[in-house]
């Protein structure tokens, strides 16, 4: 046997070996997932095949780094030439040479989130629309739902379905607003993250010389995180595997749990019939947590009906079982996971590093944090403004942008007049007026005397054409000068630096800080990827615009940590903790409407999305698993009473542990749920006299819909109709029958989902 697979068991050994034809790694939590991935590219290049026909699709940038890093350490420096990155990263690279088939130059912008939205707010304040109706993160969440479902603006202008759908939601403008969105964004040069997507997928249907160019380029692919593909990258992965069919899906349909996203877990189960001389591989040993907590995981996720069949096991030890805490309120809940934490810190010696709680929404960690301060331990909240978000980061970026594409129209407009220049907002507001009704871009504009002096008067005119010029001069460096030399030369030079170093509060001297932080990774990125390869096999100096790309296609999961939030607990939401492991892990806030939410006990498909999250949770857990919930909770001012999650039941009992009744007070005890607190464990009712408001209606609905009788016959096609919490929606279609019967309906709001409509409680309106 080949030294290579020295350190594999047999499962992960025959999925590597397997290169020629489609095969599926079904790989359960904590399995060697990434370990299978990595080795099969290595053994493919030591098997002779040629790096640049490796096609290997990721979920994060820092993924790929990592694995590309290990397989150069198991085959040699050739292994760089592998195509290895996100999808974003890796389709974005084919665009710099394939976009001109659509009309756009090899160096266009990438927008983020927040120049997407920015541009979304100045098109509803030009068409003199309420911004209340139209609401950027609404505007841009519908536009992002139709293209990964590969949906253009024409195409929704001309689905009457669409338009009409609008209309009854209020919103009859979306149609236009997306068509002006996707021309300001091609008149600006720029793609957004879904055009990525989108347009590599138009390249590849609509051009037959492309497609078969990267079906031979990509001899073999393979694809992380299967479970979490949408719609566009399915198509496209379909497309390129299309000739040579030597595709390997890695995945885990118990940890779909991206739906929200546009991920469609039907990509990974149906991937037997796209592929019907497959080959499938099931890792079922996991490394990473105890016996209980892989047995109890087991258990949970056996109640989705919709999965493919796998038995994790471990030949870890037994471990701890799990402890259940029960408190009266959200506060009690947080009082008692941070002693949890505080006792066992101090009695196994751990660091804050070692425990991480878990939560379904960001609103929960307010009780969570209050308890922690309060015993003085530090800790951590993911998702916060991640470093390329602050304002000071995205002014020089803005800069860098606009250097590499006069035509970005969010960089231009962003940085024309800081640091100040005497470009006022009344002289802006002309330009992009001037451009609008010209059909120009802002830079094009500016280049024209004639139109210039038509608005502005000659000062404003001299200060704009400085500017230009300054930003010209950057770009002419571009090609003779590293990144890093460039950018300190532009943070200079553009009178940052002076900027934030006359503001001498803590806030500037932080300011300041992160610019320096901005340059040093600009330094490491020279010294790290000092040479790119082309598509010729040959090499190039990377500059400054590369470093912008890398930089463009973050995921919140790349971002490093930093190095003063090491020893903290990790607070996070559970969607935020896949691909994530810790010692110790507190579940929080398990309770019916919350966990699993409100918003999915109308169908099976949610609730069974719910629980994988619940699965994806507990997995992270490497020693001991802890889980909590509030008999009461405060919503929108009101104290609700809660019931304990469903998902609490359904863990076997002896994987639970059993309370010990010594001291406090008596307490009767309900199901099998129990509490710790302090160093007594106990079971815990309310006091007798506690009054509690009552469910409202929609709520106490929602926590038994079994009960529920409804009388659905009178339901069709292309009705219009009302849901408690979706709010109005029109029938697409109906099927089942009896108890069964399921429509799907869309809704403005949230787009298309399908209920069971015994429980869904439909009102029609017409």
């Amino acid at each position: 046997m080949d030294k290579l697979f020295d350190g594999l068991n047999k499962a992960q050994r025959e999925a590597v070996m397997h290169t020629e034809g489609a095969s599926m790694v079904i790989a359960g939590a904590g399995s060697g997932k990434t370990r299978v991935l990595t080795y099969k590219v290595a053994w493919l290049i030591k098997k002779d095949t040629d790096p640049f026909n490796i096609l290997a699709l990721t979920f994060t940038n820092k993924a790929a780094r990592e694995m590309k890093e290990r397989i150069v350490q198991l085959v040699g420096a050739d292994a760089r030439n592998v195509w290895m990155g996100t999808f974003h990263s890796i389709f974005a690279r084919l665009l710099r040479v394939e976009g001109h088939r659509l009309g756009y130059p090899s160096n266009f912008t990438i927008y983020d989130t927040d120049d997407s939205k920015n541009l979304l707010k100045n098109i509803v304040k030009e068409l003199n629309l309420d911004p209340k109706v139209y609401q950027p993160n609404y505007l841009l969440g519908r536009i992002s739902i139709c293209k990964s479902n590969l949906i253009s603006a024409q195409e929704y202008i001309d689905n009457e379905e669409l338009v009409n759908s609008d209309k009854m939601a209020q919103k009859p403008e979306i149609a236009r607003i997306f068509m002006i969105y996707q021309q300001r964004c091609f008149k600006a040069s720029a793609m957004d993250f879904d055009d990525l997507l989108f347009n590599t997928y138009i390249i590849l249907r609509d051009f037959p010389d492309a497609l078969y160019k990267y079906q031979q380029r990509f001899k073999y692919i393979l694809v992380d995180e299967y479970q979490d593909t949408n719609y566009a990258q399915y198509q496209i992965i379909k497309k390129l595997a299309a000739n040579n069919e030597n595709i390997c899906a890695v995945g885990d349909d118990a940890q779909s749990i991206y739906a929200f996203r546009g991920a469609n877990i039907k990509n990974i189960l149906n991937f037997k019939y796209d592929y019907p001389d497959h080959k499938i591989f099931k890792l079922e040993q996991n490394y990473r947590s105890t016996k209980t907590i892989v047995d109890a995981a087991n258990s949970i996720i056996k109640n989705n009906k919709d999965q493919i069949f796998k038995e994790i096991w471990t030949e870890n030890e037994e471990g701890y079982k799990i402890r259940i805490f029960r408190a009266q309120s959200d506060n009690e809940e947080g009082n008692l996971v941070a002693a949890a934490i505080f006792e066992n810190k101090m009695n196994q010696h751990l660091p804050n590093s070692a425990f991480a709680i878990l939560y379904r929404t960001n609103a929960q960690s307010r009780a969570m944090e209050e308890a922690l301060r309060k015993l003085n331990i530090p800790y951590r909240i993911f998702g916060g403004l991640s470093f390329y978000k602050r304002k000071e980061i995205k002014d020089l970026l803005a800069y860098f942008r606009l250097c590499v594409n006069h035509n970005d129209e969010e960089a231009f407009l962003r940085i024309v007049n800081y640091p100040t220049r005497g470009i006022g907002k009344t002289s802006v507001e002309k330009l992009i007026a001037l451009a609008g009704e010209n059909n120009k871009s802002i830079w094009e504009v500016t280049d024209d005397m004639a139109l210039l002096r038509s608005v502005l008067n000659q000062g404003t005119i001299q200060r704009i054409r400085d500017f230009t010029t300054m930003i010209r001069s950057f770009s002419v460096q571009l090609k003779t000068r590293n990144a890093y030399d460039l950018a300190k030369h532009i943070a200079v030079s553009s009178g940052i630096i002076r900027e934030l170093n006359e503001d001498k509060t803590l806030e500037g001297v932080a300011r300041l800080d992160n610019i320096e932080e901005l340059l040093n990774a600009i330094r490491e990125f020279t010294e790290k990827t000092p040479e790119l390869p082309l598509e010729d096999g040959n090499t190039k100096k990377a500059s400054l615009d590369d470093f912008m790309l890398d930089i463009a296609l973050l995921t919140d999961a790349d971002n490093e940590d930093d190095k003063d939030d090491r020893d903290k607990v990790s607070m996070m939401t559970m969607h935020q903790a896949k691909g994530l492991e810790f010692p110790y892990v507190f579940v929080v806030g398990l309770e019916e409407n919350l966990f699993p939410s409100f918003q999915s006990l109308s169908s099976r498909a949610d609730i069974e999305e719910e629980r994988r999250l619940f699965y994806v949770a507990i997995t992270r857990a490497r020693e001991r698993l802890f889980l909590s919930y509030a008999e009461n909770r405060y919503r929108w001012g009101d104290l609700l009473a809660c019931e304990p999650s469903r998902f609490i039941d359904e863990i076997d009992q002896k994987f639970i542990e059993k309370p010990s009744l010594r001291g406090g007070r008596h307490f009767k005890m309900t199901r099998h749920h129990h509490i710790s607190s302090d160093n007594t464990q106990f079971p815990v009712s309310l006091p007798a006299n506690k009054k509690i408001k009552p469910l409202r209606q929609a709520e106490r609905m929602a926590v038994n819909p079994s009960t529920l009788s409804y009388d659905f016959s009178e339901l069709q096609t292309g009705m219009e109709i009302e849901h408690d919490h979706f709010g109005r929606g029109k029938i697409i279609s109906l099927e089942g029958i009896g108890s069964n019967r399921k429509a799907t309906i869309f809704f403005p709001n949230i787009g298309q989902k399908q209920l069971l409509l015994k429980f869904a409680k439909l009102r029609i309106i017409k």
